[in-house]
């Protein structure tokens, strides 16, 4: 099975280097439930970007701390990928800035979190029927002052929280998002708000480390990321 990761994490300072990439980040999360997976990693943010996307069995859009209304020409590039894989049915799977990209690209919204950051660990409720998740409860780590504000055509919220309505959209079988980061770590998730903390509000940082008593369920995640991206 071969999956590309399309790396869009724009950060390359000091903290990003003492830490895996998004790419080794995800193949981290993935790679133990599936052995015989193969992963191919492209800096799109670089402007790198797989030769013929219909080669891979699924894609994988991974976070960032960018945001998808900026102008850079990475950007248009993405999201002509996006609509190229949809219309093919590639399946893709999109998380954090992924998740908005993908929302973007295909005529929905983005917009800032009327609630503000939501920052650390957070639960969010699985709908019905989504492949490969229990419905109900979820933690998972966030990272975001952004968020889906408006479905595009078609899709269907999945995950939804009181902070994060549109905590995860599927389109048809083949598009499945998520607003959070199955692929960070406690350490990371830690380390991560500490080196933001003289950045963001007092309240933001202080919820966020009170949040960490609870873990993330990435094992979860990861299976139902799998399972979505094996259908091809």
């Amino acid at each position: 099975m071969r999956i590309a990761i399309l790396m869009s994490n724009t950060d390359e300072s000091a903290f990003s280097q003492r830490h895996p990439k998004d790419g080794e980040k995800w193949q981290n999360l993935l790679a133990p439930f599936c052995p015989e997976c193969h992963f191919t990693v492209y800096s799109v943010k670089d402007g790198k970007f797989p030769d013929d996307i219909s080669t891979y069995d699924g894609l994988i859009i991974t976070g960032s701390p960018a945001s998808v209304h900026d102008l850079d020409p990475w950007l248009e590039r993405l999201f002509a990928l996006i609509r190229d894989a949809v219309a093919r049915q590639i399946p893709l799977f999109g998380a954090c800035f992924g998740h908005q990209a993908i929302a973007l690209a295909m005529g929905g919204k983005v917009a800032n979190n009327p609630g503000g950051w939501v920052f650390g660990t957070t639960e969010t409720r699985v709908k019905e029927g989504v492949r490969g998740l229990r419905p109900g409860p979820i933690r998972q780590y966030a990272a975001h002052i952004e968020q889906v504000s408006e479905l595009p055509e078609g899709a269907e919220i999945c995950m939804s929280n009181e902070a994060c309505e549109i905590g995860g959209f599927t389109i048809g079988d083949h598009v499945l998002t998520s607003q959070y980061h199955p692929e960070m770590t406690g350490d990371f998730i830690a380390a991560l708000i500490e080196e933001l903390a003289s950045e963001k509000p007092v309240a933001v940082i202080d919820q966020a480390r009170a949040s960490l008593s609870q873990e993330a369920e990435n094992a979860p995640m990861a299976q139902a990321i799998l399972q979505f991206l094996k259908q091809k």
